[in-house]
Parts: C-alpha cells; sequence; structure tokens
C-alpha cells in the first residue's frame, strides 16, 4: 500500500482527522461484522440418494432435527417446485427481496404505523435477508436486535448473491415440530422432493415458518390454510400462476401428519451415517440404481420367506458395476416386516465363515505365480495335517484332479493341497491386499483351513473383489491377465442350480460364478460375474443356527440367477480371451503342455498340446509323471494317487505300464500321513477305538508286511489295509513288501478324553 498517497486523503483539521479515524474504524467493523460462519456447529441430517438424485433413505441429525444438508443444487439451476417455493415465498414475506439491499425501510416504517395503531407487535417488517441473520444469531427479540439485524443484514447482501440468501432461508427456516429447512419439509409432509412441489405445497411452505406450530393436527389447521389461500390469490392476481392452477391448488388439502421417508438399502444408509463415518451428516450420492434396489429387495423378500420355512431366515445381496466397482444394490438384510431374532444384522457386512467362497482367489494366484499351470494335476488322496483332515463334498477321492476341475467342482482336498505348495502366509497377504479386512489374525492360526472356511470375510467385500477381478481383466490393468481369464473361464464350467447349459442355449447369460458352504451349514455363498456386474448373495441365520438345507447351490445359488437375469445384458457377453482383449498391450506366452498331467512337457511326454500361460508359467514344474522305462514313454502318478485315479480311468494302467522306476516310489501310504494327529473315540470298555491303516502298492499283487512299533502285526496282499488298536502316544507303522522295500511313518494318538 501506497501510504504517501493515503496521506492526501487524510484531513488536514483536527476535527477532519477525528471523524476520518471514526468512519474507517466503523468501515473496519461494518466490513468484518458478519461471521464467515453464519450457522457454526449446525447439525445436518445424513441425507442419501441413488446415482439418479433419488432419495434412498436419511437419518435425524445428532441434535434430534430434520434438517436435510444442500444437495449441491447450482444457482443457476434451480428446479421447478423449488422456483415455486421461491416465488410463494418472496411474495408472502418480502416482495421487494429482488431490489433492496438487505432493508426495506418502506416496510419497516408500515410495520411501525401498523403495531403503533395495534399497540402490539403484529408486522415485524423484516426482509428475507434479516431473517437469515435472526435465525443465525437466534437472539431474543428486541429494537436493538432489530437494528442489529438490519445492519448485518446489509452486510449479508454484500457478501452472497441473492439466490445464495434465499438457499440459507430455505435450509433453516423451522417448520413445524423437529423440521427444519425446506427438503425437510417437503419430505416430512408431502412425501417429496422440493423439486416436485405443487403450487399449493409451495404456498403452504411458505406460510408456515411464520406459524410453524399450527402444521401440526388440531392447532390453527384453518388459519393456516386461510394464510396458504390469500397467498395463492395473489400469486393468481399477480399472474404467477393462471386460474385453473389457482383453482387447483386452493383445493388441496393439509398434510394429516408427517410422511414416513423413503427407506431403500437401509442398512447402507445407517452404515453411512454411522458414528465415526466421514459421510455422517452429509448430502451423499451414491452409485445405488433405485429401480434396480427395488427389485433386489423384492426379490431377496420372496426367496427369504420362502426359505424360512426351512429354518433359514436371513438373505443378503450385494450387486456392483465391474466398470466403475461401484455398489448399484445393497440388501444387508432381508424381510425386516418378519419379525425375528437377527432381522436388524447387516449381514453384508457381518464377517461369516467363507467356506470355499476364496478358492477361485487361490487358483488365480497359484498361476500367477508358477506354482501350477491351468490344467496342472493336483493330489486328490486323503491327507490329514496335524489333526486336519479336509474332505471333498461327495466323500470320495480322484486321486489326481486337474487345477481348473478342481476349481469348477470345488473339490476341498486338492485346493488343500495347493493351498500347502502356494503358501498360506503368502495367500493370507494376498487376500488382504484385495480388501477383505475381516482377515486379521496370522497364517499360523488359519493354517490351511483358511481357504475351506476356517477365515471369515465379508459379503460387500467379497463381491467387490470378485468385481475388482473382472475390471482388472477388462480393463488390462492387472499384471497379467491370462491367470485371470483361465480363473473365470474355469468358473463359468460350474453347474448351475437351474440344470441349465449355457454351452447349449446360447440365450443363457454366462456367468463365472462360485458357491460356497461354511462348516455346520451355517452359511451359504454364491458369488458371480460376468464383464459388467458381480452379484453376490449370503443366506442363512444370523444366530449363527446351522440348517440342514444350508447349501451354497441350493440356497444362494438360484437367487443370484434371478438377479443376474434382472441386469442388462452385458456388452461384451463374455471375456475375451487375452489375445483378443483390446485392453491388454502385451504379448501372451505358449508353451507345450504334457496333455495328462498339464505340466509343462517333459522330454518323455507323449501327448503334448500348446496353450497360452501366464508369464510366470515358464518356471512351472516339468511333468512329473512321464518316465522313459525299457525304451518306451510310460505315465505313472504316485501309488496313493494312482488307487484312487484308475478307479475312475480304466485307461490308466494301459498308459502307466507296470514296471517299477526310481522316479517314484513304488508305495504311499493312503492313510494316515507321516505326522498325523489322530483322535480316536473310547469304547464301551474303555479302550481306544480302531485305526484302519491304508496303503497303495504300485505292484497290484505285492504281499506287504505291517510292523506297529516294530512289532509285526500282520500282512496284506492285493488291498493294503491293516486295522490296529494303538494306545494313546506317539507311534511308529512300517510296511515292508515282499522285495524288501520298506516306507515308516510315525503317528499322533490321543483319545477324545484329553
Amino acid at each position: 500500500m501506497d501510504f504517501g498517497k493515503l496521506k492526501r486523503y487524510v484531513p488536514k483539521t483536527r476535527r477532519g482527522r477525528i471523524v476520518f479515524v471514526v468512519a474507517a474504524v466503523l468501515a473496519v467493523g461494518y466490513y468484518f461484522c458478519l461471521p464467515r460462519d453464519l450457522f457454526p456447529d449446525t447439525k445436518w441430517s445424513t441425507v442419501v440418494v441413488d446415482r439418479n438424485g433419488e432419495l434412498l433413505g436419511a437419518r435425524i441429525a445428532d441434535d434430534g432435527q430434520w434438517r436435510f444438508p444442500v444437495s449441491g443444487e447450482r444457482e443457476d439451476e434451480i428446479s421447478a417446485g423449488k422456483e415455486k417455493y421461491r416465488t410463494a415465498l418472496i411474495e408472502f414475506e418480502d416482495r421487494w427481496f429482488r431490489w433492496h439491499w438487505g432493508v426495506n425501510p418502506v416496510s419497516i416504517c408500515k410495520a411501525l404505523y401498523i403495531n403503533t395503531k395495534s399497540g402490539h407487535i403484529v408486522s415485524g417488517g423484516s426482509t428475507i435477508s434479516m431473517q437469515v441473520i435472526r435465525l443465525s444469531r437466534r437472539k431474543k427479540r428486541t429494537l436493538w436486535q432489530k437494528i442489529t439485524e438490519a445492519v448485518l443484514a446489509t452486510r449479508l447482501e454484500f457478501r452472497y448473491s441473492k439466490d445464495r440468501i434465499l438457499q440459507l432461508y430455505e435450509s433453516h427456516a423451522p417448520f413445524g415440530g423437529n423440521v427444519v429447512g425446506l427438503e425437510a419439509a417437503a419430505w416430512r409432509y408431502f412425501g417429496r422432493p422440493s423439486s416436485e412441489l405443487s403450487w399449493g405445497e409451495a404456498a403452504t411452505l411458505a406460510v408456515l415458518p411464520n406459524s410453524p406450530s399450527s402444521i401440526m393436527p388440531g392447532r390453527n389447521r384453518d388459519r393456516l390454510v386461510q394464510k396458504r389461500n390469500r397467498l395463492l390469490k395473489r400469486l393468481n392476481d399477480r399472474g404467477f400462476i393462471t386460474e385453473m392452477e389457482y383453482l387447483s391448488a386452493i383445493g388441496e388439502p393439509l398434510p394429516d401428519e408427517p410422511e414416513p421417508l423413503p427407506s431403500y438399502a437401509h442398512h447402507y444408509v445407517d452404515d453411512i451415517a454411522g458414528k465415526g463415518s466421514p459421510e455422517r451428516g452429509h448430502y451423499v450420492k451414491t452409485g445405488i440404481d433405485l429401480n434396480l434396489q427395488r427389485r433386489v429387495e423384492e426379490c431377496i423378500d420372496r426367496k427369504s420367506d420362502d426359505l424360512a420355512a426351512e429354518g433359514i431366515s436371513d438373505l443378503a445381496a450385494v450387486v456392483v458395476d465391474v466398470a466403475s466397482g461401484e455398489v448399484i444394490a445393497y440388501c444387508g438384510n432381508s424381510s425386516p416386516y418378519r419379525k425375528r431374532a437377527g432381522v436388524n444384522v447387516n449381514i453384508a457386512r457381518s464377517p461369516r465363515s467363507s467356506g470355499s467362497i476364496l478358492k477361485p482367489f487361490l487358483y488365480c494366484d497359484a498361476l500367477d505365480d508358477g506354482t501350477i499351470l491351468p490344467y496342472s494335476l493336483l493330489a486328490d488322496t486323503p491327507v490329514n495335517i496335524n489333526g486336519f483332515t479336509p474332505q471333498n463334498y461327495n466323500l470320495t477321492y480322484d486321486g489326481a484332479v486337474p487345477a481348473s476341475q478342481a476349481l469348477s467342482r470345488s473339490l476341498n482336498v486338492p485346493t488343500v493341497h495347493l493351498l500347502k505348495a502356494f503358501g498360506t502366509g503368502k495367500f493370507l497377504e494376498n487376500l488382504k491386499a484385495r480388501w477383505l479386512t475381516s482377515f486379521d489374525r496370522s497364517a499360523s492360526d488359519y493354517g490351511l483351513s483358511l481357504i475351506l472356511g476356517g477365515g471369515e470375510c465379508r459379503l460387500d467385500e467379497v463381491t467387490a473383489a470378485y468385481a475388482d477381478m473382472a475390471r482388472a481383466y477388462m480393463t488390462g490393468e492387472a499384471k497379467d491377465i491370462v491367470p485371470i481369464f483361465y480363473t473365470l473361464d474355469a468358473l463359468k464350467e460350474v453347474n448351475r442350480p437351474d440344470e441349465i447349459d449355457w454351452h447349449i442355449i446360447r440365450s443363457v447369460k454366462k456367468v463365472a460364478w462360485k458357491t460356497g458352504t461354511s462348516y455346520g451349514y451355517r452359511d451359504a455363498w454364491a458369488v458371480g460375474v460376468t464383464p459388467s456386474y458381480a452379484v453376490g448373495i449370503w443366506a442363512g441365520n444370523a444366530s449363527g443356527n446351522g440348517a440342514p438345507a444350508l447349501i451354497g447351490a441350493r440356497t444362494a445359488g438360484p437367487v443370484m440367477f434371478e438377479i443376474f437375469n434382472m441386469l442388462p445384458a452385458s456388452s461384451p457377453d463374455w471375456f475375451p480371451s487375452p489375445e483378443m482383449n483390446p485392453a491388454w498391450k502385451h504379448p501372451v506366452h505358449h508353451a507345450e503342455v504334457c496333455a495328462l498331467s498339464g505340466f509343462l512337457a517333459g522330454p518323455d511326454c507323449i501327448d503334448k498340446t500348446d496353450i497360452m500361460i501366464p508369464d510366470a508359467g515358464e518356471r512351472s514344474a516339468v511333468c512329473p509323471y512321464h518316465f522313459q522305462e525299457n525304451g518306451h514313454n510310460v505315465f505313472r502318478l504316485t501309488p496313493a494317487m494312482e488307487w484312487f485315479y484308475r478307479q475312475r480311468h480304466p485307461e490308466y494302467d494301459s498308459a502307466s505300464g507296470t514296471s517299477v522306476s526310481s522316479e517314484t516310489p513304488i508305495m504311499e501310504f493312503i492313510y494316515p500321513e507321516n505326522g498325523s494327529r489322530i483322535t480316536l473315540a473310547r469304547q464301551n470298555d474303555g479302550t481306544l477305538g480302531d485305526l484302519v491303516l491304508n496303503l497303495a502298492h504300485h505292484v497290484k499283487n505285492a504281499t506287504v508286511y505291517w510292523h506297529l512299533d516294530q512289532k509285526y502285526i500282520g500282512e496284506t496282499r492285493f488291498i493294503h489295509q491293516m486295522t490296529v488298536r494303538p494306545s494313546s502316544g506317539k507311534h511308529s507303522i512300517t510296511a515292508v513288501d515282499d522285495s524288501g522295500n520298506s516306507l515308516s511313518i510315525i503317528i499322533d494318538i490321543t483319545d477324545t478324553g484329553h
């Protein structure tokens, strides 16, 4: 600032200087007299709307008032309904609002005359700007406060536009009871947003802050109608509304009582409005599609009511848009009208036992780091790891099964073998990287049961993780999309609950999907994904009670497919191959693999096929099951694998040969494994029950001699099973065949009483 030039404006006389200083102080005081925030510490309701601005639900403000926050509507884009209200308000409260500077001298003089003549206050002469100041100050109404309001109102006019001042009034004016602000009043009294107000409704709300208690039933409602109708007559006389609009408006009844607010996706709204949520007390626009939300809620309520007859009380659903990652439908629990324990529990965000729903992530991760190739054979034989003895759902074993089939058939035992090879700790870190937040224990705590429901996850997070996988593929953002492609390709082969074969019926939507059922039939899952959408379903009881019918494919699967049928057709209808995916700019690697084992083809493999492989697949293992024996190429699994495998594959013996090779063991324990911890029940006589030992030998007619703790207990031939009754503690079991080959294991026996 150039103080030299400023001095030229300072008066020369002492009196003039005093006047100058006083004027400067008053100017500065006037400039700073209006607080920057007129309504500090205002408590707002949480208002949640769908992607199109349709109200899903709202939660009352912390001070117990229904006070809706501003929606973000631009001043130059006022809706038709709100324009009606503003027209009515200005006509009723402050006809010269658009022209004065905060104070209307004519109105004040008129009010003074009327009040003097009446002997009491009849009219205040306040402008809308003055009323905004009064609402912000909340001071007792006195002459001094009136003067203060007038001064501050002029300052308000310099700071804000007229539309912004109207917005402040609309947001903070009282409308009776605990309803504050135009938007809350429109919803509470008329069940619609202010944008849809009729002229009768707009006029009612314009006069209501003048006597807000009159809206309540039995409280001067006739006077409220008279006020409204007089205002409507003025609007008609001045040409704001037509005669037809006037007659229609005066015929509208007043609301009898406050309307209930919409309540869609109410658990989702509860989460947004919950304590500690950064969105609490705000206007929140979500990705929810209200039309779809209504249909999904109707679907799960209907399905849940049917399942209730089978002891299954609760059902939850989440639908995610793959491209945006937004939740477009969310039902935290079904049938709120059906009273039961847990009806208010938001199951969609409650950690529940995962069952088999995480298997696709393990398959994808194992492909991504080269642990397996898409069709690598996985062992499907009995396993006992420190007392953990997983079984397949059908209680049988295949001996060996391609990894892709293990996923599509949801076989437990091969998956446990795969997790053991991949590493529980590494898989757990990958789950956390997928934003599955409920996995908060150590890898050693979960152990290998992690992949079979030993951990808990949330429906909303799992569905989002499936959507993320599809989006990473479609956008090419993944490190390598080939593992994702094989994962999705395997999941589309999962048997559908409707028994429809999409291979035959072209109109049927292809869905990559997976089910899960937790131990004790407590949780049933179904999560599916297409290039456009992911749908997740959970069925069960919030109380944790199990039900025999609670199976993923039977209970959750049909609901998932019904919701998929509500969704628009995906474009494209299926995931393009990596080589045809326009988003993938990197070369796709190919390699020769063994047609029988699925591993990288070795020199002794007979049938080979060329397939796409992940980048890390080049580091994958070479086929371990083909050998050169006596000048012939033979295919031979380990004894335990082939014992089960040949039961389903009669062609195996001719392909494997009968000779013995040093490349694989000649015999192998099927049960128990070395290091197994086995619990046996006590019999009626107090002794421990029997343990059946099972061994596979490559030579069909071999004789095996059994020893328990170096003591001979018997021999077997052809079928090598031996029943023993060991005591508690550690024992050694040794098998010796008639060629002198031997095999020993150590087991630990405990009884149910310890």
